[in-house]
């Protein structure tokens, strides 16, 4: 068993933000939301988030998350040991290991803690670090160990002498610790340093012997302090999603210009242009191709589904439809298989049947469409009465013309054609055309009076 302690109480003042620094997304969740998930894996006995600052955000965000989290109160944030010593009440009795990671540290994958953990086991040492090596050291706490990767020395950038700067392994910060060796030791912690705060480091050497892991790839220790860093973390997060889909079979034309939230799924021979966002619990099916320059958010797109400069939000669009260019599905719409969705079009929560087209320059809200019904050029459902939405529902095969205003509440039979310029305000029956139209004017000899005319 092990339990897990987040490091979380800081506000992080290079982010120029009154909101906690492990609050900030990055991609589709949070920086903390990301190192819990970390160790879903691990199947940890206790998560227990180390708050402080605005600490009240960080417990709402928090509160739906999937997994039972335990806040703990750090009221004033001095240091890293401070944070740890605050577990001390709460891990009374507790007889197993802890591992302590940074909330702001959130691109470690789950195997490389899962390796580090089984490695601190089979050491059987009282505490185990992670470590990387780093192209460009600086700043960080240089990390010595001998050639059974058990630690000499944690030194401090500034107090490394010029040899000690040349070693590129770096403390990450990432501890595991066995409970009742450490929870000895912390009371032992002192601030008799310049920043006059509690090192957890300062615990490590009260340890001994301690095992050094080394990390494969450096860029997962990588913490985020500022906005710039945090945007260079996206950008290593999307690298990796990208890489994952088309090593499934998934063609990214211009991967650099192409984003995919990590909740994204995408099924082989998917074709993903330029300029194409993927966002939230988004699946699209084989065969579909999708972009140049569009935005699916939290919708379900169906297999050899093609959309072209168009925005899907909330909503399904079943295989075989086409959508766009500049095409608007949202508010959990629903479009069925081989529809046509068509230039400058808006649907909202609305429902298409099969074979259903609404090609160009149309809205279409709150309505019900069954299978092919065509809609034409210019049509619009007027479903809002200024008070309340009403509904409009078409029966199959019915042929909406040009321009029309359907005024909701309002019910269209099947075998419906309307005239073009009609304005539909009853409910019409099966099988029948309806014209709804001010009869034309034409007043011979007339025109209009130009100035200075008496």
């Amino acid at each position: 068993m092990v339990a897990v302690a987040i490091l979380a109480a800081g506000r992080g003042t290079r982010m120029k933000s009154d909101l906690p620094k492990v609050l900030h997304p990055l991609g589709s969740r949070s920086l903390v939301e990301r190192v819990l998930d970390s160790v879903t894996g691990l199947n940890p006995s206790r998560r227990l988030v180390i708050v402080g600052y605005r600490s009240e955000l960080v417990r709402d965000a928090l509160a739906s998350y999937p997994a039972t989290v335990e806040f703990v109160e750090q009221t004033e944030q001095l240091g890293t040991g401070h944070a740890i010593q605050q577990l001390l009440p709460h891990l009374e009795g507790f007889d197993e290991d802890l591992l302590v990671l940074n909330g702001d540290v959130p691109l470690l994958r789950p195997e490389t803690l899962e390796l580090f953990l089984t490695t601190h086991r089979e050491k059987a040492n009282p505490a185990s670090i992670l470590t990387a090596h780093i192209p460009n050291p600086k700043g960080y706490g240089r990390v010595f160990c001998d050639e059974r990767q058990n630690l000499q020395a944690i030194i401090e950038d500034r107090d490394c002498t010029l040899e000690q700067r040349q070693n590129q392994r770096v403390n990450a910060g990432v501890y595991c610790f066995r409970w009742k060796d450490l929870a000895e030791v912390l009371p032992k912690l002192t601030s008799n340093n310049n920043q006059k705060e509690y090192y957890l480091t300062d615990a490590v050497n009260f340890l001994r012997p301690v095992t050094v892991f080394d990390v494969e790839d450096y860029q997962e220790i990588l913490g985020i302090n500022d906005r710039k860093q945090l945007s260079e973390s996206y950008s290593i997060l999307q690298t990796r999603i990208k890489d994952h889909w088309m090593a499934q079979g998934v063609t990214i034309i211009d991967p650099g210009s192409v984003t995919i939230d990590d909740s994204v799924t995408l099924q082989p021979n998917v074709i993903i242009e330029p300029q194409t966002h993927l966002r939230g619990k988004t699946a699209i099916g084989s065969g579909s191709r999708i972009g140049p320059g569009s935005l699916i958010e939290d919708s379900q797109i169906g297999e050899n589904v093609t959309l072209l400069f168009s925005v899907v939000c909330d909503s399904a669009v079943q295989s075989e439809t086409r959508v766009g260019p500049y095409a608007h599905i949202r508010g959990e719409a629903t479009v069925g298989s081989g529809c046509r969705i068509g230039n400058f079009v808006e649907l909202k929560n609305s429902q298409l049947g099969e074979n259903t087209n609404v090609a160009h320059l149309s809205y279409v809200g709150d309505a019900s469409l069954g299978d092919r019904v065509n809609i034409g050029a210019g049509t619009i459902t007027v479903n809002y009465d200024g008070v309340n939405k009403h509904r409009t529902t078409i029966g199959d095969r019915t042929k909406i013309g040009s321009n029309n205003t359907l005024v909701a509440p309002l019910t269209i039979g099947e075998d419906v054609t309307t005239a073009a310029g009609s304005t539909i305000t009853d409910d019409l029956p099966n099988d029948c055309l309806a014209i709804a139209r001010s009869r034309q004017v034409v007043k011979p000899g007339w025109r209009m009076k130009e100035k200075g005319d008496s």
